[in-house]
């Protein structure tokens, strides 16, 4: 992980919106604060809650003070405050409210589901390897990650529309290759 120091000038960076320090700030904190999350959400989604806790952090760059405290120590209030009201968000399903019908999942595991979840992702990748590599890290970005259009037409340089096209093309690629 940067040192104090480096952090500190990082975030000095990403008030002023740079891109750059912002990506390597992300680099030397995103473990950390993965892991934080992780532990307010043990069964939630921490990857995303990481995220919106990064959009903030660049949206308030300019609110943090040296004086008064590490960026880390900044950083990762603002992440537990984000998986905290998640937490409190997601209430709890008692079992007495679950559908009519409904099982819980045993401990048995099936040996045929486990092959074909493992074949299935396999040709998965090989398709996702047979896109051009631009396409392929624009699919990974929006439906992984979950950029919008408007994120990747900014990081590919090209019309939201032409990004929109790009993508249903890819799909459309993919789902061929998946069927064959």
């Amino acid at each position: 992980m940067t040192a104090a120091p480096d952090l500190a000038e990082l975030m000095r960076r990403v008030a002023a919106q740079d891109r750059a320090a912002f990506a390597e700030l992300y680099r030397a904190t995103s473990a950390k604060l993965f892991a934080v999350v992780s532990r307010i959400l043990p069964g939630g989604d921490a990857s995303e809650v990481v995220q919106e806790a990064y959009v903030k952090i660049w949206q308030r760059a300019s609110d943090f003070d040296a004086a008064k405290g590490s960026p880390l120590a900044w950083m990762t209030t603002i992440a537990r405050n984000r998986a905290l009201d998640e937490a409190r968000r997601t209430k709890p399903v008692s079992l007495e409210d679950m559908p009519e019908g409904f099982e819980l999942a045993g401990e048995f595991i099936d040996p045929l589901a486990t092959r074909d979840r493992k074949q299935a992702y396999a040709a998965l990748l090989r398709c996702l390897n047979a896109l051009e590599p631009e396409r392929r890290e624009m699919i990974m970005l929006a439906y992984y990650r979950g950029a919008s259009r408007e994120a990747l037409a900014t990081r590919f340089n090209a019309p939201v529309g032409t990004v929109k096209t790009w993508l249903r093309r890819s799909l459309a690629q993919l789902k061929d290759c998946l069927s064959s």
